[in-house]
């Protein structure tokens, strides 16, 4: 299948922007105003309901929604037209031979369970339905954003499934489920359109990270099998997908911003580049984000926000997967992560030692997931501070309050 190009992109961003909308009359409220969620933040109040997207494939109740429909644009394809994955299989860690060290891997472990999902699969197919360990998720991967985020897929005991609307919302994924036809949010895990609107799917904590660490974390996880993902694609669209090229080639240099076309939004926050990556967390008041381009090597950074003690661990050797045209030559924009530094009662302060992570207070070394390897506190996890490592434009969008830390 022929790859997808940033000019065919820009096409139907184009496209997409001469779609005409209607503004709501000034004595009239719009319908979206009637909920709340945290997606809306940014729209204007007086923004149009008018949808620019066809509603005939779609059974979803469009009178509740909490964003105006103005906002929601296409993408190019139909719903599943970038197909999910709903019958992942898996290969031994120890038998993937296709994965170049480098290459980056959504890393989820549950209960005991480790599992990659890598993005040269994920970036043509965006979703994964799965379950893992007895527990239903949805992992997830936003190219046009390089949001990584998986999420519990049952929802007050109803096991969801979800799919690709084809559409989009501040240059983000938006997914439905199949049980009814809402539309979710990738960003914030909210739904915004349909039956279930204003509710949130539950956050699963997971990070990026390369082959090669995903195999030092988790030497007895397995990893997703593009051969079945691709007889899957084959089946529900007729055409195979071509794993380890990169379809967004260019995509993520930080100067530039996302497709006009995809935005349709609020000013994008100038206090860093647009595509800047940044390490954040909203489970800190005020929320913030650790700019992490530039940097190489093994870095720790000790922090308090807001009386929360925590650290950045970041370390490089991870290729990008928006960069070349082979996911594997991408440039190393490395893998961090947030972490409590509160470990068995105690505050420890991490520097960086070699690869690895040592804590002054009892010299114990530490690895980028965050367990202690050796020392007095081996076999220990820091807990995970629930966050993401994101482009900046859309993390600020969503939480315009997030204070940046150098």
């Amino acid at each position: 299948m022929r790859a997808v190009r940033l000019a065919a992109v820009a096409l139907l961003a184009v496209s997409a922007c001469t779609a005409t909308s209607t503004s709501m009359s000034a004595d009239r409220p719009a319908a979206w105003r009637s909920y709340d969620c945290q997606a809306a933040i940014g729209s204007r109040p007086d923004a149009s309901d008018e949808p620019s997207f066809p509603r005939s494939d779609w059974k979803t109740d469009f009178s509740r929604h909490c964003v105006p429909l103005s906002e929601i644009t296409s993408g190019g394809p139909r719903p599943d037209g970038i197909p999910p994955i709903d019958r992942p299989a898996f290969e031994p860690l120890a038998s993937v031979k296709w994965l170049d060290p480098r290459e980056p891997v959504i890393a989820l472990a549950l209960d005991g369970t480790a599992r990659a999902y890598p993005l040269q699969i994920l970036v043509w197919h965006e979703i994964v339905n799965d379950t893992v360990a007895g527990h239903p998720v949805v992992v997830t991967f936003c190219p046009l954003c390089n949001t990584a985020l998986v999420f519990k897929s049952e929802l007050e005991g109803r096991a969801m499934t979800f799919g690709t609307t084809g559409l989009l919302r501040r240059s983000d994924l938006v997914m439905w489920d199949r049980q009814t036809q809402t539309w979710w949010q990738q960003a914030t895990g909210e739904a915004i359109v349909g039956e279930l609107t204003g509710r949130r799917l539950e956050r699963i904590s997971a990070q990026v990270l390369s082959f090669d660490e995903f195999g030092r974390a988790y030497p007895e996880g397995s990893v997703l099998s593009r051969a079945a993902a691709n007889e899957e694609a084959k089946a529900k669209t007729g055409s195979g997908r071509q794993y380890g090229t990169n379809p967004y080639a260019g995509y993520d240099r930080p100067d530039t911003g996302p497709i006009s076309g995809f935005w349709l939004g609020p000013d994008i926050d100038k206090r860093l580049s647009p595509k800047a990556r940044i390490a954040a967390t909203e489970a800190t008041k005020p929320p913030v984000a650790y700019p992490i381009d530039g940097l190489s090597g093994a870095v720790a950074r000790n922090d308090i926000v807001g009386g929360t003690e925590l650290a950045l661990l970041y370390l490089g050797g991870v290729a990008s997967p928006l960069d070349k045209n082979a996911i594997a030559e991408g440039a190393d924009i490395g893998q961090a992560a947030l972490f409590s530094r509160v470990a068995k009662g105690r505050t420890l302060t991490f520097t960086a030692s070699g690869r690895a992570f040592r804590d002054d207070q009892t010299g114990s070394t530490w690895t980028i997931t965050g367990e202690a390897v050796s020392g007095p506190l081996a076999g220990t996890r820091l807990d995970v501070v629930p966050h993401e490592v994101t482009f900046w434009f859309v993390w600020a969008v969503f939480r315009p309050e997030t204070e940046i830390r150098r």
